[in-house]
Formats: C-alpha cells, structure tokens, sequence
C-alpha cells in the first residue's frame, strides 16, 4: 500500500509540472542592445561597438537588469516593460523603485526621488552612442568616414582604430588595459 502512495505521488508530480513550469522571460533590454549592435554596418564595426559597450558594463547592467527584474515582472504581469517605446514602468528594486523609460534612440533609467538620470542614447546624426548622466554627455565611439572609429575610453583618452582586424586588435589591447596575452 505505502509503495502505490508513493508512486502516485511521483506520478502526480510529475503529470502537475507543467502547470508550473518557469517563465525564462525575453531578455527585451539586452536582445535589444544586441540587436542594435548587430545591425550598425561592418563585423568590424559590430565588434569594435561590443568592446566599447563592454568596457562600460552595458551588456553587464542591461542583462543583470533583465535576469533580476524586467524578466520578473514579464512573468508576474504578462507584459514586458520595454516592449513599448515612450512607456515608463515603475521597477522596484533593493534599493528603492526605478523608473525605467523606453525611448526610441536609448533607455532611461531613474531611481524615484532622484532628478539624477542615465540615458544610453545612439546619435545618428553624429554616428555615436553616448551616455548622458548628470545632464553630461560622454561619446563612447565614433564611426568615422574614412573607415575608421573614434574609441572614447574610461581614462578620458581617445584613440582611432581602423576597422579591420588590426583595428580590432589594438581595441580589445586598449580594453584590457594594455596587456596583450598571447597564446603559447
């Protein structure tokens, strides 16, 4: 007797899972950065882009973002808060609630009861990505028209890169703080 309880217990849990299964979520935010890195022109222009977003934890901040809260509040109310370009959504958070707004060329993310503010915003006109911070603009990269980019780095220097593999090289050098590790 205890051993048919026991295998209709097994039987029972396992037919019920699927009515509580896990929602993984959409990883809006950082499919969203991907994807605009993805489609600005060349693989070398891609990769030099991904460097520079790496070096300012932006992949980072967008994914930590996704995975502990945008992907949280999908699951719970059936919505995601950035599909909506123009919406802001109020994101609670360890710290206090968020304000996170879509924008069209970028995000905003402000903590409540703070004027403070950070804007990833993409310059077409100009051919930048920039934060805004403080009602400060600090460029990230440029794209040049002569086949070469303008990489803005976190130390307040600036340096041009081509874009080709050498280019790509000396970005990822410069990103690792200028150690070079070569396999042996």
């Amino acid at each position: 007797m205890r051993k048919s309880k026991f295998t209709f217990l097994i039987v029972l849990t396992l037919s019920s899972s699927i009515f509580f299964s896990s929602c993984v979520g959409s990883f809006a935010l950082f499919n969203r950065v991907s994807s605009w890195n993805q489609s600005v022109s060349s693989k070398f222009v891609n990769e030099l882009v991904f460097i520079a977003l790496n070096i300012i934890p932006v992949y980072g901040v967008c994914y930590l973002a996704d995975a502990l809260v945008i992907n949280s509040i999908e699951f719970w109310s059936g919505s995601n808060p950035i599909a909506n370009a123009g919406s802001v959504k109020t994101v609670k958070g360890e710290n206090g609630n968020y304000m996170v707004e879509t924008l069209e060329n970028g995000y905003s993310i402000t903590k409540e009861g703070d004027d403070i503010a950070m804007e990833l915003i993409y310059n077409n006109d100009n051919d930048t990505w920039n934060v805004v911070s403080n009602e400060e603009l600090k460029e990230l990269i440029k794209m040049n028209n002569d086949g070469t980019a303008q990489l803005y780095l976190p130390n307040g220097t600036s340096t041009t890169v081509t874009l080709d593999a050498q280019g790509l090289m000396a970005a990822q050098e410069l990103a690792n703080g200028g150690l070079f590790y070569a396999a042996r």
